[in-house]
């Protein structure tokens, strides 16, 4: 039995080499084996667009990054782009299935949306060909709300051409484009440009070519220094690995006579040692984890709090920053507890005391919603679990928008911050509907789960939660959770829960943001008398011309100074959003588009580049 042994290990060691030697072949020729880390896309601004959604088709995470790549060249500032000029967008350059350089965005189809129609979205940057190659529905039939592969070329440089330039951008040829032109705009010498790009035909008016690009700071990069292996080193590193393998085949071959005897005593020991119910003092069988290591391998002494990662804090922490979560900390008290505000490792926090336990199932969910981050959602930072459930927060430390309408001592918000506020609101929740796993329904939205920074932007508070007491207690499962006044008739009559549900709710806070009224209105202070604001402004926006009454329907703190068409506008969006079928409810993304189009500060813009939805087409067009 035991002679069998070593020629086992000899066999091992041949199949190895064989192996490494079938795994390790020869490099055939490829067209790529690496991308880079950066590339710009020359994106032409079409009317009516902004940075906003220029960002969210190019899934670039904050609007200064495509700023600190123009140099504020077209782009006065964050909130607004020119029309007509081009901007660099930057992006990862991958080699994609080692055929050739690009980037793949995912983009969420809107009805009607063709292939032809996406290739404009993105200014050309993709084609129609690429997006057919890529994705497998049918080209002018594309099913709603799938997500499509887009692809963009890029390009890494080209050593033989130049190591003077590192950095490039994807640049579509327009109909006003020639080779002088676009090296005047590239202040690159048309020589250089025609020397990355052989055979390109600048005059067509349409295709990608490829130019140097400017870094943050407005220099050009130079070419990365190579640190590739050539097939020599490769062809030597492969004999020496062989060796090697060898090596140790025989290593083991020796070394198993030598331990053979040992190892056949300790297994007689330790059977003896089993068997007799004992183990060598202080051994154990299997290693128990440090307990002071936390489950994703962080350690408790942190400096600072993590952002990337779950923080599990100890109670004795949290209560030293709340000063024993005493009542002058005590911030606020929702549904799922009271929420106190802390000092914690250097950061303000908002700490939220859960009026539950935790299940394993509870946590596994909690570490899925510590990765959930968005400019528009208020972070969750960490837990603790010692005792009570304790969830840890960001602060957002202008409190919430129903402060801002209806509390004393603070200025009216203008309208323009209104609209803002309800565009920051809407894309956090356009993000947890569609583009976290798991997907999530807030389900209690409201004004005081809408939270507001120094820059009064808003952000979305308490998502997830819902979900989280739903798999922390099955005794929740069937509880109806959100706030009157907010709750669509399908979900208060029936529970049916869908987006539309969030939707609808989020129809009562832009009615609120337009009147600083509360969801539920109590006519002349009647203590007896209730009256929905969604059936309030239903019986203005009914009429035939309802600007008049509307008029009086708007916040009196605001005055005259407001766009009147602008209120009409989200006004009917509101009403758009709470109507009573939740299939004609719009989607958070045109909802996101249609706020977009409001706060353009452009006059003129093209509704129609946004929707496939003419109901909505024919709304923000005021038809």
């Amino acid at each position: 039995m035991f002679e069998s042994r070593p020629r086992s290990v000899l066999s091992l060691g041949f199949i190895l080499i064989t192996v490494y030697l079938s795994s390790n072949s020869l490099p055939v020729e490829s067209r790529c084996n690496k991308g880079c880390d950066l590339a710009l896309g020359s994106f032409f601004v079409w009317r009516g667009t902004n940075l906003i959604h220029i960002s969210q088709l190019f899934s670039v995470s904050t609007r200064q990054e495509i700023v600190d790549y123009n140099n504020n060249v077209n782009i006065p500032n964050q909130d607004s782009v020119i029309a007509g000029t081009r901007i660099n967008i930057p992006f990862r350059c991958d080699c994609l299935d080692g055929e050739f350089l690009g980037h793949v965005f995912p983009y969420k189809v809107i009805s009607g949306d063709t292939y032809a129609q996406v290739a404009s979205n993105y200014s050309d940057l993709t084609t129609v060909d690429l997006l057919k190659r890529f994705n497998s529905h049918p080209e002018n039939n594309i099913p709603d709300d799938v997500t499509l592969k887009v692809v963009v070329n890029c390009s890494c440089g080209n050593k033989d051409v130049s190591k003077d330039f590192g950095l490039f951008v994807t640049y579509p040829l327009r109909p006003e484009d020639n080779l002088t032109a676009v090296a005047s705009t590239a202040n690159i010498s048309a020589e250089l440009i025609r020397s990355y790009n052989p055979g390109a035909n600048f005059s067509a008016g349409k295709g990608i070519v490829f130019i140097p690009g400017r870094d943050k700071s407005g220099n050009f990069p130079p070419l990365p220094t190579s640190t590739g292996i050539s097939g020599g080193a490769i062809a030597g590193i492969s004999i020496g690995a062989i060796a090697v393998v060898l090596l140790l085949a025989g290593l083991v071959y020796v070394g198993y006579y030598r331990k053979k005897a040992q190892k056949v005593s300790l297994l007689s020991s330790e059977d003896r040692l089993h068997q007799s119910g004992h183990g060598p003092e202080g051994s154990t069988i299997v290693k128990a984890a440090d307990s002071r290591r936390l489950a994703d391998g962080n350690s408790p002494e942190l400096s600072g709090i993590t952002v990337d990662k779950s923080v599990e804090f100890t109670y004795e922490e949290l209560a030293t920053a709340t000063n024993d979560f005493s009542i002058a900390n005590k911030i606020g008290q929702g549904g799922f507890g009271a929420v106190y505000y802390a000092e914690l490792r250097g950061e303000k926090a908002a700490i939220k005391k859960m009026d539950m336990e935790a299940t394993r199932e509870f946590l596994a969910e909690l570490k899925v919603l510590t990765h959930v981050h968005h400019l528009n959602l208020v972070r969750l930072i960490g837990y603790c679990v010692e005792g009570s459930l304790f969830l840890v927060y960001e602060y957002v430390e202008n409190g919430h928008i129903g402060q801002h309408l209806r509390g004393t001592g603070r200025d009216p918000l203008p309208w323009s911050t209104r609209v803002q506020i309800a565009l920051d609101s809407a894309r956090g929740l356009e993000y947890i509907h569609e583009h976290t796993v798991p997907v999530y329904i807030h389900r209690d939205i409201k004004t005081a789960n809408i939270l507001i920074d120094k820059n009064f932007h808003a952000k979305v508070a308490d998502f997830g939660l819902t979900k989280l007491t739903e798999v922390g207690s099955s005794s929740l499962q069937t509880r109806l959770v959100g706030t009157f006044g907010y709750m669509p008739p399908e979900y208060a009559q029936y529970g049916d829960v869908s987006p539309k549900v969030d939707v609808y709710a989020f129809g009562v806070v832009l009615y609120e943001l337009i009147s600083a009224k509360e969801a539920i209105v109590k006519p002349n202070e009647s203590v007896t008398e209730s009256k929905g604001l969604v059936g309030l402004f239903e019986e203005v926006l009914n009429q035939p011309e309802p600007e008049e009454d509307l008029r009086k329907l708007v916040d009196p703190r605001l005055g005259n100074d407001y766009p009147l068409d602008s209120v009409c506008k989200m006004a009917q969006l509101a009403k758009a959003c709470t109507h009573e079928n939740p299939l004609i409810r719009p989607s958070m993304r045109s909802i996101v588009v249609a706020l977009m189009t409001l706060s353009s500060s452009t006059e003129d813009w093209d509704v129609g580049s946004f929707y496939g939805n003419q109901g909505l087409i024919n709304l923000m067009s005021g038809r």
